[in-house]
């Protein structure tokens, strides 16, 4: 059994490896990547830029992080699958077969954070899941590399700490699960861990402050300004220009028709030129903004997540960065089939957000009958917080790829053979 299960992971792996290799770079990866000599910024990751300079000894530079990511998924499946296999049970055969589903293995070849933050992620849970049923001291130096891999993660998605508790409580006590402890032990986790990004990020990696999050305030102030019809802006715009923000450049996509798409670009232009991007006033407009016309915000917001979780969003990566409008590895036949593949399922639900969080929590009321066992425990902590992590972008999201559930997939996939194939205590 354990024999087979390893084949098929090792087979996975080499699949992954023939599909994708060197990986597939994207703006956001460009500059992470850009940030390893030219001093990193809080934009994008920190830590992703110090990750890559460890480890950036390939040509490409993004075989390096792409071979480390395929590594990091097809682990995490192992060992999921060597731990069900306990029970001497086939369906531990399943879990290998099940990371080859197309939402997943879609996107594992492209060098995203939101990848690689999922299978950070997903490998911590696994390895406190294969040390659950051990005691002495290999199983305290496993929680703590896997509560150091859930440390990297919310330094590679500061919006996890939301979905921080459940998972960092089960790297603590991963044989079953208990609200009482996630409750106590949730804003003392959120807090140091909170406390790691900016020592990490301004004092061990010196990044150059960008400021990101001031990116959902201009998002929201301009989808509160479409909503209500009224200016919320801290400065005065030209009547056209208040026109086209009141009814024609709103789109509950992504904020960068305000950063650098024609015709709304003027709007970062104009903050940045009067310096107020950046600063507390733009926080104020915002506060007064969400205080003045809550219902225009939640509408904002809702066709945002509504946008994410049922629309027809960004999936794979399909073009050349330095030539867009060449398809990547358009000369593999391999990779072009898989593609087909990818385009001929992508107008189904397997490539909408919707199903991935429904199938999260479904897998988490399954799993609480099994709450006080690690199989359980297992369950409701991956699907848990993967729930909680793709909730979160209702109120933080600035777009709506399907990469930002990327983490919601991996956890359904990862824990829908675990309470089948595992037996409840008695």
């Amino acid at each position: 059994m354990i024999a087979d299960v390893a084949a098929l992971t090792l087979a996975g792996f080499a699949l992954t490896l023939a599909l994708f290799y060197p990986g597939i770079m994207t703006y956001d990866a460009k500059y992470v990547y850009l940030a390893i000599a030219e001093g990193a910024g809080d934009w994008q990751s920190p830590a992703m830029t110090w990750l890559w300079s460890m480890i950036d000894w390939t040509t490409p530079p993004s075989a390096s992080l792409f071979v480390l990511t395929a590594i990091l998924y097809w682990l995490a499946f192992l060992l999921i699958a060597l731990t069900v296999a306990r029970n001497a049970t086939w369906l531990a055969l399943v879990i290998p077969i099940l990371a080859l589903a197309p939402p997943a293995l879609a996107l594992i070849g492209i060098i995203w954070r939101d990848v690689l933050f999922a299978c950070v992620w997903l490998l911590a849970a696994a390895i406190c899941f294969f040390v659950s049923g051990t005691n002495g001291r290999s199983r305290y130096a496993a929680q703590a590399l896997a509560l150091i891999l859930i440390a990297f993660g919310v330094l590679l998605r500061p919006n996890s700490l939301t979905a921080l508790p459940l998972i960092a409580c089960y790297a603590l006590w991963p044989t079953r699960f208990s609200w009482k402890r996630v409750a106590l032990a949730a804003i003392p986790l959120a807090l140091v861990f909170y406390a790691t990004i900016p020592a990490v990020y301004y004092g061990l990696l010196h990044a150059k402050r960008q400021n990101p999050q001031q990116s959902v305030l201009v998002f929201d102030l301009a989808g509160i300004t479409h909503f209500a019809k009224e200016n919320q802006f801290p400065v005065t715009w030209t009547p056209e220009q208040t026109a086209m923000l009141t009814d024609t450049c709103y789109k509950p996509t992504l904020w960068d028709i305000y950063w650098y798409h024609e015709p709304c670009k003027f709007v970062m232009t104009r903050l940045e030129a009067d310096k107020i991007f950046g600063t507390p006033q733009l926080f104020d407009a915002w506060r007064k903004a969400v205080m003045r016309h809550p219902l225009a915000y939640l509408q904002h917001r809702s066709a945002l997540f509504l946008n994410m979780t049922t629309g027809r969003t960004l999936t794979m990566w399909g073009n050349e960065l330095e030539a867009p409008f060449r398809p990547v590895f358009a000369e593999r036949p391999l990779f072009q089939a898989f593609k087909n593949v990818h385009d001929l399922l992508y107008p189904t639900p397997l490539f909408r957000v919707w199903l991935w969080l429904l199938g999260c929590i479904v897998l988490c009321a399954f799993a609480w009958r099994r709450r006080d066992d690690a199989a359980g425990a297992f369950v409701i902590a991956v699907c848990g917080s993967a729930t909680a992590y793709v909730l979160t972008y209702f109120a933080v999201g600035v777009a709506s790829d399907f990469r930002y559930s990327y983490w919601a997939v991996l956890a359904a996939l990862a824990c829908v053979m675990v309470l089948p194939a595992t037996r409840k205590p008695a």
